[in-house]
C-alpha cells in the first residue's frame, strides 16, 4: 500500500475569488493512518473547491501553496487553510482516497486479542502491534460496516458482540467519525 502513494498524488489548482473562502471541511485521517494529515470531509454547494471539479471527499491533502501539512494538528492545518482567504489561485498536493476504510482483521481463533475498544461504535484506543493496528484499524473512526453487514444502527453492546465473536477473515469498512456526523446531518458544517 505505501508504494501507491506516489501515483495517487495529484496536484490541483483552484481559482478563487481574493476574498473568498475556499469552501471545505477538514478532519483528521485518524491516528493509525500511514500519512498522518488532514482530509476533506465535506465541500460547501457551489464554492471554489467544489466548482472545480477537482476534489472529492476523502482526499488527503499533502501540500497547500507549498506548505506540507502532513502530520500538522488539524487546528494548525485549519489556520493555514483559512490564511489563504486573500489568494485567488490555490495549488495543492492530495491523494485520492475513498472516504471509506477497508479494514481486514486476520484472527486465527478467540485466543487473540482483537487489540482495540469500541464506544458508541468509534474506535477509541489501539493496542500497538496487535492483530488490529496490522489491519488499518485506525483511532478516532466510526465503524461502518462489520463483515458486509451495516452497525450504523446498530446499539453498542451488539457491535461489541459482534466483534467478539468473530474470528477467521474479518472485514469491517470505517470513516472518521467527524465525516460521519457530516454525512448523517448529526453536526452543521463549519466551511473555511
Amino acid at each position: 500500500r505505501m508504494l501507491l502513494v506516489g501515483e495517487q498524488e495529484a496536484e490541483v489548482y483552484i481559482e478563487k475569488q481574493k476574498g473568498e473562502i475556499l469552501g471545505v471541511v477538514i478532519v483528521e485521517s485518524g491516528w493509525g493512518s500511514i500519512l498522518p494529515t488532514v482530509i476533506i470531509a465535506s465541500m460547501m454547494h457551489a464554492g471554489p473547491a467544489e466548482k472545480s471539479g477537482r476534489l472529492n471527499i476523502g482526499d488527503q491533502i499533502m501540500t497547500i501553496n507549498g506548505t506540507s501539512l502532513v502530520g500538522l494538528p488539524l487546528s494548525t492545518c485549519q489556520s493555514i487553510i483559512k490564511g489563504l482567504k486573500s489568494q485567488s489561485r490555490i495549488k495543492m498536493n492530495i491523494v485520492r482516497c475513498p472516504p471509506v476504510t477497508m479494514v481486514l482483521i486476520r484472527r486465527p481463533d478467540l485466543r487473540y486479542q482483537l487489540g482495540f475498544s469500541v464506544q458508541n461504535g468509534i474506535i477509541c484506543s489501539l493496542m500497538r502491534g496487535g492483530i488490529a493496528e496490522r489491519g488499518g484499524v485506525r483511532v478516532g473512526h466510526r465503524i461502518i460496516e462489520i463483515n458486509s453487514q451495516s452497525v450504523v444502527a446498530t446499539p453498542h453492546e451488539k457491535i461489541v458482540q459482534i466483534l467478539s465473536n468473530a474470528m477467521g477473515e474479518i472485514h469491517m469498512k470505517t470513516m472518521p467519525a467527524a465525516m460521519y456526523r457530516l454525512l448523517t446531518a448529526q453536526e452543521q458544517p463549519v466551511y473555511i
